[in-house]
């Protein structure tokens, strides 16, 4: 619980609470209780209960409703960001990296750790932005659209944006992409930055009471395309799990416009073979969870990634992506 626990406390931290204290005193309590527990977790492991994305998410919770963290807590992801063990098996570090150096320099900015340590972190979120910097794909992403925002939030913070050619191109891509963004978890990591603001504001916010204004609008409705699509569905799993390292190889036809979930269902109900799969419900949207009965499991650090062949990771989710005609689709079981 340890990351939607934290993405709630800085919601409601940038909702300006009332200042009498009630039920987010205890949730803070609740959330360096879960942070104890990811701490003591990455001793006896080696990584967090959750992972380094969730620990990270936590700190900076804590640090922007002003909590301080036991130093022990904060040098354990210190320690893993200098060795390099925010990675998993074929997946991009931008997100994690971006939130740990988020965290770092709200550590800084808020004096919440020693003078000593604060050097530290400095220069921790320094390697992170030149990696960022050096890792930038030809798209102009940090990763992938998603983690994009996150990256550019730590030049934001660091008020280096102006600076860095390469927080120019990454905000050009993301303009070109904002359809993506299609959760509420996924449009609050955008929506701050094409203000020019960064998750650090929050801890600084003046509340002022503001007329209740927004009002709820609907999404436009999709265009509907005539015709039919074919794609190539795969099932990866790798050994010794399972011997047969391809478990589903067949051509899908769905009608055109559709997205991946409904080239999933169409799958279902064709022979010979038949496919099955489960879902989900996240805040970031739906996520792959079982797939001819293989199940995805937090606890043995497993999940279901999504690729186009021959190996490109998706830059979205299931219910977003829409495949083309005659593309091949891989379901692949890996470690993170």
């Amino acid at each position: 619980e340890t990351g939607r626990l934290a993405l709630y406390l800085l919601g409601l931290r940038a909702t300006c609470p009332p200042p009498e204290p009630g039920p987010q005193r205890s949730l803070v309590t609740w959330l360096k209780y879960y942070l104890e527990q990811d701490w003591a977790g990455s001793r006896q492991h080696g990584h967090p209960l959750t992972s380094y994305y969730q620990y990270s998410l936590g700190v900076l919770a804590l640090c922007i409703h002003r909590k301080r963290v036991r130093e022990e807590v904060i040098r354990r992801l210190l320690v893993a960001e200098q060795h390099g063990r925010f990675g998993h098996a074929g997946g991009s570090t931008a997100d994690t990296e971006a939130v740990a150096a988020l965290a770092f320099a709200c550590l800084e900015r808020e004096r919440l750790v020693g003078a000593r340590l604060a050097a530290e972190l400095r220069a921790a979120t320094h390697r992170v932005k030149r990696r960022m910097v050096e890792a930038q794909g030809w798209d102009g992403f940090f990763g992938n659209v998603y983690s994009t925002p996150w990256a550019m939030q730590v030049f934001i913070a660091t008020n280096t944006c102006r600076t860095q050619p390469a927080y120019g191109r990454a905000m050009a891509a993301l303009l070109e992409n904002l359809n993506a963004f299609t959760t509420a978890a996924t449009m609050a990591q955008a929506l701050p930055v094409l203000h020019g603001r960064s998750y650090l504001d929050i801890a600084s916010m003046h509340c002022q009471e503001e007329p209740d204004t927004l009002m709820p609008i609907g999404p436009e409705p999709l265009t509907e395309m005539s015709g039919n699509k074919i794609v190539r569905l795969v099932v990866e799993c790798p050994k010794p799990q399972c011997p047969q390292r391809q478990l589903y190889d067949q051509m899908v036809p769905a009608p055109a416009g559709t997205s991946l979930l409904d080239v999933l269902k169409a799958a279902t109900v064709q022979g010979p073979n038949n496919f099955t799969f489960s879902t989900q419900d996240t805040p970031q949207g739906l996520f792959l969870s079982r797939v001819l009965g293989l199940e995805a499991q937090q606890w043995k650090r497993s999940y279901w990634q999504l690729l186009t062949a021959p190996s490109t990771s998706l830059q979205m989710g299931v219910a977003d992506y829409r495949p083309c005609d005659g593309e091949t689709l891989i379901l692949r079981l890996s470690e993170w």
